[in-house]
């Protein structure tokens, strides 16, 4: 069932504002394998998805550590950088009918991730990180473009498809 475009929005008002009181909780990633396999694919062979094995023993108990390399372990229990980590909590946007459209979906916490949240951890004075050039980095991430498509790799399902 396919719900008029003026109750979407007087809905996704409410879960806004719920959202918004309490925080999306993520879902952890293997909830985004479903619908966006090769985005996860993508992901999980990165060093984002191995980004708290890098670390040693001691390293993993240091805020100054998790801060970076697990940045939602305190509050969501995620032990790596998921997809959560830079698209936002996907509780409230998950739901397929929400994911296909793009304007609800980012209405109710689905984020397009910038350089500025990047470098919130590539950094200069981040202890191991040589210089981070955004821009490349980016397509070493990429999981959603048209040039992505040109390389060869089958089409991730994307809301703006």
């Amino acid at each position: 069932m396919t719900l008029p475009r003026s109750t979407r929005w007087v809905l996704a008002l409410a879960v806004l504002c719920s959202a918004m009181a309490a925080g999306a909780d993520f879902l952890g990633p293997e909830s985004c394998k479903g619908c966006h396999p090769d985005a996860y694919a993508a992901w999980r062979s990165s060093k984002h998805a191995r980004s708290m094995e890098s670390l040693t023993a001691e390293q993993q108990r240091e805020a100054r550590c998790t801060t970076c390399h697990a940045p939602n372990l305190a509050d969501q229990s995620m032990t790596a950088i998921s997809c959560e980590t830079c698209h936002g909590g996907g509780q409230y946007y998950a739901p397929a009918y929400v994911m296909k459209d793009p304007e609800l979906a980012r209405l109710v916490g689905l984020q397009d991730p910038s350089e500025k949240s990047c470098r919130s951890c590539h950094e200069p004075s981040s202890p191991s990180l040589r210089p981070f050039q955004f821009a490349e980095k980016l397509k070493a991430m990429d999981h959603w473009s048209v040039e992505r498509q040109k390389r060869g790799a089958s089409p991730s399902p994307r809301a703006d498809r």
